[in-house]
C-alpha cells in the first residue's frame, strides 16, 4: 500500500496540463475544461495550487465562454452545463468568480429547465439528473438559485428514485452511484435531504464495497477509484459513512497509485489518468487522510473555497 505520493501526483498533473499534442490530450480536447477542474482541484487539495498561474487559466476559461453565457469544453466548442459548472468551480478555486457576468451565466443555466423541473444539458434537450445537480450546484455557487423553480427541480429528482433507494438518470432508470451523488448533492444544496429514506439509500451505497475494499457503481461490477467519490460523498451527506470499512477503502485507493510516475488509476496496475487521480485524492480527503485539505461532499470543492463564497458576504 505505502503512502500517498503527493509530490509525484503533483508533477504528473502539471505535466498533463502542459501537454497539448499527445494522444491523451487530443482525445480529451472536447472536455479540457473538465480536465482542468479535475487537475487543478487535485493540486489545491494537496496544497500545490500555487504552481499554477491563475491569470493564464482565467484567460483561457473566459475564451471558452459562448455568447449564450454557457461554457464549452474548450475554445470554440459548443456550450453545455457540464463545462459551465467546471468553469465556475475553477474560477472559484482562484477566487475569480467576479470576472463572470453572473446574470448572463445564470440565465443560460435557467433557460435549460423544463416545465416538469428537469434540466437539459444544452440546447439539444437531453434530460438527466446529472444536469439537475449541475444546474443547482452552479447557481448555488453564483448565489442565484432564485433563477429556477427549485420546488419543481426537487420534485423531478425525487421522481427518479427507485424502490431500492437509489436514483437513475430519468424516472424508471437503473440506480447508479454517479446518479445518486447528483441527486443527493442537489437535495443537500437545496435543503431537502429530509425527504430521503437514508437507511434504505445507505444500505444500497454500502453494498457497493467489495472484498478488495474498493467501491463499485452498480451491483456485480468491478470496483473503480472514482466511486471513492460518488459513493463516499453520498454516504457522508446522509450520515452513513460508518457503514463501510474506511481503512480498506484507503488501502484500495493507495494501491491504485503509479508510485514511480504519479497519477492514480481506476484499479491497481491499470493506466493512470487525471480523472481517477482527482477522484482518488478527493476520496482520501473525505476519508480525512493526513495532509489533505478537506473537500465539501456536495459542491466537490475544498471547504475553504466554499466558506469563502458563502461566509465572506
Amino acid at each position: 500500500m505505502g503512502e500517498l505520493k503527493v509530490e509525484k501526483h503533483a508533477k504528473y498533473i502539471l505535466t498533463v496540463e502542459k501537454k497539448k499534442d499527445d494522444f491523451e490530450s487530443v482525445v480529451m480536447e472536447h472536455l479540457r475544461l473538465n480536465g482542468a477542474y479535475w487537475g487543478l482541484t487535485t493540486l489545491d487539495i494537496i496544497g500545490k495550487l500555487d504552481a499554477i498561474d491563475p491569470e493564464e487559466v482565467v484567460s483561457w476559461i473566459m475564451q471558452c465562454q459562448d455568447e449564450s453565457g454557457g461554457f464549452g469544453g474548450n475554445i470554440g466548442h459548443d456550450p453545455h452545463v457540464l463545462y459551465t459548472l467546471s468553469a465556475i468551480q475553477v474560477l472559484a478555486l482562484f477566487n475569480k468568480l467576479d470576472v463572470l457576468d453572473t446574470e448572463k451565466v445564470a440565465n443560460y443555466i435557467a433557460s435549460l429547465q423544463a416545465d416538469d423541473g428537469s434540466f437539459a444539458g444544452d440546447i439539444w434537450g437531453e434530460i438527466d439528473t446529472r444536469f439537475s445537480y449541475i444546474a443547482i450546484c452552479s447557481l448555488a455557487l453564483l448565489r442565484r438559485l432564485d433563477k429556477i423553480n427549485v420546488e419543481k427541480a426537487v420534485k423531478h429528482i425525487l421522481s427518479c428514485q427507485n424502490v431500492d433507494g437509489g436514483f437513475g438518470c430519468i424516472p424508471g432508470a437503473e440506480s447508479h452511484a454517479g446518479q445518486i451523488f447528483c441527486c443527493v448533492g442537489a437535495l443537500a444544496i437545496t435543503g431537502h435531504l429530509h425527504l430521503l429514506d437514508k437507511d434504505l439509500l445507505g444500505w444500497w451505497l454500502s453494498e457497493r464495497q467489495v472484498k478488495s475494499g474498493g467501491l463499485n457503481g452498480r451491483p456485480e461490477k468491478l470496483p473503480d477509484v472514482c466511486y471513492s467519490w460518488w459513493v463516499l460523498s453520498s454516504l457522508i451527506m446522509i450520515d452513513r459513512i460508518h457503514w463501510i470499512d474506511k481503512q480498506k477503502l484507503v488501502h484500495f485507493i493507495l494501491d491504485c497509485q503509479d508510485k514511480e510516475n504519479g497519477g492514480i488509476s481506476d484499479r491497481p496496475d491499470d493506466a493512470v489518468d487525471v480523472y481517477h487521480t482527482y477522484f482518488g485524492i478527493a476520496g482520501l480527503s473525505l476519508l480525512e487522510y493526513p495532509g489533505l485539505k478537506p473537500i465539501d461532499p456536495a459542491y466537490a470543492l475544498p471547504v475553504e473555497v466554499i466558506n469563502r463564497i458563502f461566509l465572506s458576504r
